[in-house]
């Protein structure tokens, strides 16, 4: 099942299941290559990711965020925001590597953190209209 955490009529953000804090950016038209996403929608795609990262900084306070972008699973443009701690079953590897540990991770309440980046995205998006 797909939690969606804010939509809108170009991305949206998805919560990917997971130990850490794991977002998942994505514009709703289904670009296979971010040079194929109009130069407009690229910069609000990094906007959010902006957006995200500083919100996931400042709520969780991880050792290091994580950003990728592979999409050869699902060819379509998306971007992975992570919350990385040293504790956590993978550091420092990718979260898609070789597990190293079993992790037991105390973090604040996600459904705080998800409407903190719904409130920022809600008022950037405000802020242009």
């Amino acid at each position: 099942m797909h939690h969606i955490i804010y939509e809108d009529h170009q991305i949206y953000l998805e919560k990917e299941e997971s130990e850490i804090p794991w977002i998942k950016i994505f514009t709703k038209e289904p670009y296979k290559e971010l040079g194929d996403v109009p130069k407009k929608l690229r910069s609000r795609l990094w906007e959010t990711y902006d957006i995200v990262e500083y919100e996931m900084k400042q709520y969780y306070h991880p050792k290091k965020i994580n950003m990728a972008s592979f999409a050869n699973i699902l060819p379509r443009v998306h971007i992975h925001v992570m919350a990385r701690y040293e504790n956590d079953s993978h550091f420092p590897n990718p979260m898609w590597g070789e597990k190293l540990r079993d992790a037991t991770l105390n973090l604040p309440d996600e459904k705080e953190f998800h409407k903190k980046v719904f409130n920022a995205l809600t008022k950037s998006n405000q802020q242009k209209a």
